[in-house]
């Protein structure tokens, strides 16, 4: 299943206005006892939502039936196969209630949830234990829905050991199919055993028991009644829209760490293998490195911080693992390991700062029959917030330009292809590198007062031929920073019909009433609040139609549900007035750079297969699926042949000639760090098989070519 890239927000300085909002909320809690903590956190959500969000839902009845909807058929049982009807019953006396839990009430709802679900956990899980002893008959013809958004919670034990049987069946299938496959494929070999159908599917049963038991590990083990708290905030936060959200401390500090690229941790990769998190790779350096006791392939079964009792990682993922073992600079955390010999051993470690440079920019030169192009790749807006000396990308781009300028590259290709956004600051700096100055992006708050972002130096670091590659996954900063390049007619945007299409701006702001809600690292936790809305310099928003492409490329996920637009919670589309700006000088006629491009990508096969097959794709999510063996054999032979008509297609004639800067070659190869040198050679690779880098670079030159004249032309009537 298709699963939507985490967004990063744009965050901006606290304005007096805000600051004004925050006096004038009460935040009274309607009863005479003392709050407890989760009353604290909901109270103080609920106020701030009501009186400071950008477009707020009123938190009335309606709302109420929509969070009680939502979180129990989202975030506690979305597949529909553990609690029952008449559960849902015993708590609708609760679904117009949690309104009144967010504006001052007790909290009720979340405890009499987990007080059922703790009792309907360990039936399913005998239930699926029951099921996967018993071999399946893969003859019978028979489906099984399994769109989660398509069921409904089942009236009667049965119904639910139904549900859990045809679900369980269908998992096995894929299993059994595989085993089938592998045997056919290396029958005959040496050392091969071969085994019987029956021994196949027990094999089949077998891994999907292992899948379900990691599982309900995770649900039994790592799941509390804290996170289940954290899922209903949340639930209700982004109800108002999907960029609002409410992050605990932990998850505030991640999500600082992937903004920033610098974290304080041990410096290992991490793994999950078999339900055990293991060591991926050791950093050179690091104090993982140092230490000398932790080796690649070590699974990591405990993790304590200092001398607090160690947290047993039974059912953790790697995300929550990661989270346990970073922390604050010069701090103890220590590991049990297993190591690979079977022996257990204790670690302690001494946090220290480990960068991320791998998620920073970096630059290529591809060289073409026509000319020298320079390739700039930028995976997020970063910017560490905490530290003026750290990464910024803004200045990292201007540092790549520098170096793409010292080859003498004709033009460049700036990549923010999956690039979810980041720093408004940053996206602002970065337009200012390739235009004479004026207004980037316009920000409204919800008393509808446009701020317009100017770039006020007016030197152009760069005045060339510019590509910007997009896709629907590049959102927020990424959208305006294509917008305002298209808007004053300063480069080509190439890629899917249009981007992300998320235009609102998210400030973090913590739920500590003590510190005036002003420090973003609350011990209650952090609210990332939709505030304001982003608004192109020709006034239109970016919200929900994101940026159309000048050049459009075939995608396959044109078709698929996963842009802002898709989602029910998203604000609207609106727009306001144009700012005042002057478009570039030596702005191009699109029409034959459009026109060329059209006639190549018609005839290459590989972007008409794309075309055919994206319609194809959005609909897999929506079918119901066979449970009987030769319907699915069929099946899968059909998907096989679509993907092996794009997989042979998705090589290019000729690979592109990308070569690495001498100097950053160098720098990774003096680091030391092998992982990191293979990592970065795959990248070079994959960008020399990339057909849409390979349309980018066509687009390119022609935009090269038609630059030499409009330059000539331009200084000839000076």
């Amino acid at each position: 299943m298709l699963q939507r890239k985490n967004l990063p927000i744009v965050l901006l300085l606290f304005g007096a206005g805000l600051i004004l909002a925050f006096k004038s909320l009460g935040f009274g809690l309607g009863n005479g006892n003392p709050p407890t903590k989760y009353e604290k956190i909901l109270h103080n959500v609920g106020e701030m939502l009501a009186e400071i969000h950008y477009s707020p839902k009123k938190i009335d009845d309606n709302f109420s039936k929509e969070i009680f909807k939502k979180y129990l058929g989202e975030k506690i049982d979305d597949q529909k196969n553990v609690l029952l009807q008449s559960d849902i019953q015993q708590l609708k006396k609760y679904e117009t209630k949690i309104d009144d839990e967010i504006l001052g009430g007790p909290v009720q709802f979340v405890p009499a949830v987990t007080e059922i679900y703790k009792k309907r956990l360990p039936e399913t899980e005998e239930i699926y234990k029951d099921i996967l002893s018993k071999p399946f008959d893969f003859t019978k013809d028979e489906t099984a829905n399994l769109n989660d958004d398509k069921l409904d919670y089942p009236k009667t034990e049965a119904d639910r050991k139904e549900a859990w049987r045809k679900r369980l069946k269908y998992m096995a299938l894929e299993r059994y199919y595989d085993l089938l496959e592998d045997r056919e494929k290396n029958k005959g070999k040496e050392n091969f055993v071969v085994k019987t159908d029956e021994q196949l599917e027990q094999e089949a049963r077998d891994r999907v028991l292992k899948i379900l038991n990691r599982n309900y590990d995770r649900l039994k083990l790592k799941v509390s009644d804290d996170d289940r708290f954290n899922e209903f905030v949340k639930t209700i936060t982004e109800s108002m829209d999907p960029h609002t959200t409410f992050m605990p401390p932990v998850d505030k500090r991640y999500f600082d760490e992937e903004m920033s690229g610098r974290f304080y941790g041990i410096g290992a990769s991490l793994r999950e293998e078999d339900g055990n998190i293991k060591i991926g790779s050791v950093l050179p350096g690091s104090p993982a490195l140092k230490s000398g006791e932790i080796s690649i392939g070590d699974a990591i079964i405990k993790v304590a911080q200092g001398p607090a009792e160690p947290v047993d990682l039974t059912g953790y993922n790697v995300q929550d693992a990661v989270k346990l073992i970073r922390g604050k600079k010069g701090t103890e955390v220590r590991l049990t390991l297993r190591k690979t010999d079977g022996s257990v051993k204790a670690v302690t470690l001494i946090r220290d700062e480990i960068v991320q440079d791998e998620t920073f920019a970096r630059s290529a030169v591809i060289n073409t029959p026509k000319g020298k192009l320079g390739f700039i790749y930028l995976p997020e807006f970063y910017a560490d917030f905490d530290n003026p000396k750290g990464a910024r990308c803004s200045e990292d781009v201007r540092k790549e330009i520098i170096k793409l300028k010292e080859q003498k590259v004709d033009g460049i290709v700036m990549d923010l292809r999956n690039n979810g956004g980041g720093s408004l600051y940053d996206v602002v700096q970065m337009v200012g590198l390739f235009i004479e100055g004026g207004p980037i992006v316009q920000v409204k708050d919800r008393e509808g007062k446009p701020q317009v972002y100017y770039d006020r130096d007016k030197a152009v670091l760069y005045d060339g031929p510019l590509a910007v590659m997009v896709n629907e996954f590049s959102a927020s900063a990424s959208e305006i920073f294509a917008a305002a390049i298209q808007d004053y007619d300063r480069g080509v945007i190439i890629g899917s019909t249009s981007t992300y299409g998320k235009g609102t701006v998210q400030r973090n702001i913590g739920l500590d009433k003590t510190m005036g809600f002003l420090d973003p690292n609350s011990e209650l936790g952090t609210i990332k609040l939709t505030l304001q809305k982003f608004y192109r310099i020709n006034g239109g928003s970016t919200q929900l139609r994101g940026v159309a492409s000048d050049v459009n490329i075939p995608d396959i996920f044109e078709y698929t549900k996963i842009r802002e637009k898709d989602n029910p919670d998203a604000l609207a589309w609106d727009e306001i007035q144009k700012a005042d700006y002057n478009r570039w000088k030596y702005g191009l006629d699109l029409n034959p750079i459009r026109k060329a491009s059209a006639e190549r990508i018609k005839s290459n096969a590989l972007f008409t297969t794309i075309h055919n097959n994206a319609e194809w794709l959005a609909k897999q999510s929506d079918k119901m699926v066979s449970l009987s063996l030769k319907k699915y054999q069929e099946e899968q032979k059909k998907n096989k042949a679509i993907a092996k008509q794009i997989e042979q297609q998705n090589k290019l004639p000729h690979e592109l000639n990308v070569e690495p800067l001498s100097e950053d070659m160098k720098r990774i190869e003096a680091g030391g760090d092998n992982a990191k040198l293979e990592r970065y050679k795959t990248w070079l690779k994959n960008l020399r098989n990339d057909p849409y880098l390979d349309e980018a670079t066509n687009v390119l030159n022609d935009m090269v070519t038609q630059t030499n004249l409009v330059y000539a032309n331009v200084n000839k009537n000076q």
